[in-house]
């Protein structure tokens, strides 16, 4: 097999979509074990299920090389999620995880506590893809003791969860400890004006770095819209806001068509443009999204990655 040649130059493989499933998992992650080369593996959109998941786990505590792991849609199960944290708290290499849209069925969310204890002891790790995982409130605050004690995390993707106000609480606490983070992807959640008021605030707190936010499809209306506005008039750091999806009335047009008649965001920052009917402003759909990812493997050098800012 490729992977196991001693002398393979192959740095990327991208197998997303694939049909690969658990006996296609294993023979994958048992190349790996010896593998010295490849730093990036896409096997997102493969049906590797439970066993799957516990061979990349295995894989993971023995390579030390690879630096992109995207498992997402991967019909991934709690053994397998409990199987990765675990492998995560001693592996040194990977930056950049996606296990979005696993299988799990569990109201206690144990995954969750696991990724928690896994945070404040993982070192390398710079992005990681939460998207589709039934994430609740209760979830979040479990997940939010971990980032508490992460220095390292820049990019959480959260998409398509069922956070509300409560869990946009528990973020904004993590916010204001001074996180690492500069991009969190809230889209397609729930946390109304509450969440975005609270979010918000720690945007604004000092020592807060977070310089994109998407929080499009959030039921958020005109206060925590404005209040969001406020947020990137009184932050330093925060750049691109994503808003589309929630409900535009015209103070919220009004107040984003000023921050962009002004300079503080311009139409490659944003999803929204202002446009003028009798009178009355309105905001437009931009087709502009918030990057889906921050990471980046250069497979032109063996021992090279960069987590600097990608558009």
């Amino acid at each position: 097999m490729l992977l196991e040649a001693q002398d393979t130059m192959l740095r990327s493989l991208d197998l997303t979509f694939n049909n690969i499933q658990t006996h296609g998992a294993e023979l994958l992650a048992g190349s790996l074990q010896g593998n010295s080369s490849l730093l990036s593996l896409r096997l997102s959109g493969n049906k590797i299920g439970r066993n799957g998941g516990l061979d990349f786990a295995g894989m993971l505590r023995v390579n030390m090389t690879l630096q992109e792991l995207e498992l997402g849609e991967c019909d991934l199960e709690m053994h397998g999620m409990i199987g990765l944290s675990t492998a995560l708290k001693n592996n040194t290499t990977l930056r950049s995880v996606d296990v979005s849209r696993a299988l799990l069925f569990s109201l206690l969310e144990e995954w969750a506590v696991h990724f928690s204890k896994m945070l404040p002891v993982n070192s390398s790790l710079v992005e990681l893809h939460l998207g589709k995982m039934g994430l609740t409130d209760t979830g979040m605050e479990r997940l939010s003791e971990g980032l508490k004690l992460n220095h390292r995390l820049r990019y959480l993707d959260l998409r398509c969860n069922r956070v509300s106000r409560d869990g946009a609480l528990h973020l904004s606490k993590v916010l204001k400890g001074n996180s690492p983070l500069e991009v969190i992807d809230l889209s397609s959640n729930r946390i109304e004006d509450p969440g975005a008021e609270y979010l918000s605030e720690a945007i604004c707190c000092e020592g807060s770095v977070l310089r994109e936010l998407s929080v499009c499809r959030n039921n958020i209306s005109t206060s925590g819209l404005l209040s969001l506005a406020g947020a990137l008039t009184n932050s330093p750091a925060l750049t691109h806001i994503y808003i589309w999806g929630n409900h535009l009335e015209e103070p919220v047009c009004q107040a984003f068509q000023e921050l962009l008649n002004t300079g503080r965001l311009t139409p490659e920052q944003t999803d929204v443009r202002p446009y003028e009917v009798d009178g009355h402003v309105f905001l437009a759909e931009l087709f502009h999204h918030l990057r889906k990812h921050l990471f980046f493997t250069d497979v032109n050098e063996q021992n090279a990655g960069s987590d600097s800012p990608q558009q």
